[in-house]
This record gives C-alpha cells, sequence and structure tokens, in this order.
C-alpha cells in the first residue's frame, strides 16, 4: 500500500510554532517545522539572542528572540531544553495559553507526576501539553501499547542502541569537572542495558569523583554504568541510536504470538520530528490538558482531513 501525503493540507491556517532552545533537539525541530506543510516557524527562543558565527549562518532570517512575547502569535512551544527543566518550563508557556510539546525522557513516577501538574495547569488556561514526545518515551510507548492489544498475556523486551543517548549526555555534562561527555547506550539483551560514558574533563578534576557523581544520579543508578575520560568528545561523538523491540505472548488462547519491531536512527531528528506531529495534534484535535503519546489517536498526528487519511491509511 502506498501512502501519500494529503493535498488537503493547504486548506488548514498554518500552526505558528515556537521553538524554544537552540541546541541537538532544537536545530532539528527548526528543520522539522520548515518542511511541515501545515505549519510556520515563528521563531527561535533562547536564554541569550547572541548566536555563534555557525549558528548565525543556520539561522539566518529566522527571528531569535529571549521572550517568546515577541513572536506575536504563537500556537505552539516546542521545548528542547533539558529534560529537568520541563517542569519549571512549560507551565510558563501553558500559562500564557501557548500549547507544549517536551521530550522529557525520564520514565516512570516523575514522567506520571509532570504530566498531572502539567494537566492542571494547561485545564487553567485553556491549554495542551504533550509530554514526553521522544521516541521512548513517546513513539515506543505507543508501539508498547499496541503491542499489549494485540498480545494482552506476555513480555515485551525493548533494547535501546547501540547509540547515544541525549538526556543521559546532558546529564553527564552537567556533573562538576566535565566539560563535555557522551553517553553511549548498548543493549545487552532482555531489556538491559550498558552505559558507556565518555568524558571530557575540566582541568585538574578527578575522574573517580566524577564517575561516582554520575553512577548516583538517577539517570544512571539503575543500570550498569562504566566512564572513561577522552581527549575530546567531537572526535567520538554519532547521533545515531536504534531500538528493537520485541513481544512474546498470547493473543485470546492462542500461545507463542511474537512481534519485533527495529529502527535505527538520527537521535534527534526523529526526536524533533515527532514532537512536531503531537504539535498538530495538541492545537488543532485535543481537549485542554496534559497528554502521552499513548493517549493521542495517531491520525490527529498528520496533516489533513479524517476522511482522505481513513481513506488512504485504513
Amino acid at each position: 500500500m502506498t501512502v501519500f501525503l494529503n493535498p488537503d493540507w493547504n486548506k488548514m491556517k498554518a500552526l505558528r510554532i515556537a521553538v524554544v532552545g537552540y541546541g541537538n533537539i532544537g536545530r532539528y525541530a527548526v528543520e522539522a517545522v520548515e518542511a511541515a506543510p501545515d505549519m510556520e516557524l515563528a521563531g527561535v527562543v533562547r536564554r541569550s539572542a547572541a548566536t555563534s558565527a555557525e549558528e548565525a549562518k543556520q539561522l539566518a532570517g529566522i527571528k531569535v528572540v529571549t521572550d517568546v512575547e515577541q513572536l506575536g502569535k504563537v500556537d505552539v512551544a516546542i521545548l528542547c531544553g533539558p529534560t529537568r527543566s520541563i517542569p519549571e518550563t512549560a507551565p510558563h508557556y501553558l500559562a500564557r495559553g501557548i500549547h507544549t510539546v517536551d521530550s522529557y525522557d525520564i520514565h516512570g513516577e516523575s514522567l506520571w507526576q509532570l504530566r498531572s501538574d502539567l494537566d492542571a495547569v494547561g485545564k487553567k488556561h485553556n491549554s495542551v501539553a504533550v509530554v514526553s514526545a521522544g521516541w521512548d518515551p513517546g513513539s515506543d510507548s505507543l508501539l508498547r501499547a499496541l503491542l499489549l492489544a494485540m498480545a494482552p498475556k506476555g513480555i515485551t523486551y525493548t533494547n535501546f542502541g547501540p547509540g547515544m543517548s541525549m538526556g543521559h549526555s546532558v546529564c553527564a555534562k552537567g556533573k562538576p569537572g566535565v566539560k563535555d561527555a557522551l553517553s553511549m547506550t548498548i543493549p545487552t539483551g532482555t531489556g538491559v542495558h550498558r552505559r558507556m560514558v565518555y568524558v571530557e574533563l575540566e582541568p585538574g578534576a578527578d575522574l573517580s569523583a566524577v564517575s561516582a557523581a554520575i553512577k548516583a544520579d538517577a539517570y544512571f543508578a539503575h543500570d550498569d554504568t562504566r566512564v572513561f575520560a577522552v581527549p575530546s568528545i567531537d572526535e567520538i561523538k554519532d547521533m545515531g541510536h536504534g531500538v528493537q523491540m520485541e513481544r512474546k505472548g498470547v493473543s485470546g488462547a492462542t500461545q507463542n504470538q511474537l512481534f519485533e519491531f527495529r529502527m535505527t536512527i538520527n537521535n534527534p531528528a526523529l526526536t524533533s520530528q515527532i514532537m512536531i506531529s503531537c504539535a498538530r495534534a495538541a492545537a488543532r484535535h485535543l481537549k485542554p490538558g496534559a497528554y502521552t503519546m499513548p493517549e493521542i489517536a495517531p491520525m490527529d498526528m498528520l496533516p489533513g482531513d479524517r476522511a482522505t487519511l481513513v481513506k488512504t491509511l485504513v
């Protein structure tokens, strides 16, 4: 079956999107907005409007501001800052009536707490927050839900990598004595992973102290984590990543149902594309409040009218 984009997207009013932050995800988010047929880039919001020579070239013709109010009307803010900044950043935009999409990447109780907190803010200010709109949590979460529906009894293994984890790398880079860091996720099978963390140390920094700080952080505490000092992170950095998901289970009373999903990706490029797709759902389809990806109909993430999408995809 061949699937084409719905040509009726051009009848819709373009959504005005602000990209908040211009790190790894922010750069790709700008590209994804500019490629979306039903969106326009309002601008980039940064702590400082100053740019390096390379960034100035990348942002040529794009409005760069320090406050979203300087961009005029904005429908959705794509929050591209570090995960641990989201609980503070998202309410700032939701309270202004601007929908938000983030890629918060800490699983479990903290994710649910963030969703609950942003749900209250969104309902109060008539805005929508899409939480953890990356690929894991995010699109992989959606797939895990579908696999569970296909085989309600069974076990799902999610094996990440090998590849760069952006959230873990940012966390390691934030430790005292670390100039730059790269955290690689290495799958060892059955959903178990090893974290290989490479750090470029500040002059005089002690590797053992840095290693202890990294291993004690919640990002790393539950995995086999190994820390190594290297002369330069730039010489080894690769933003590639991937996942292999497997479920063996039972459909009704039928045993031995086996499902597999695999992808190899550029990590920030896929993350930003998912966020942009969720921005469409937030602005066009969802009621005020907070949502994770399994709570959103996949078609709500696509441009075009429902009838054409159903005829094309179903």
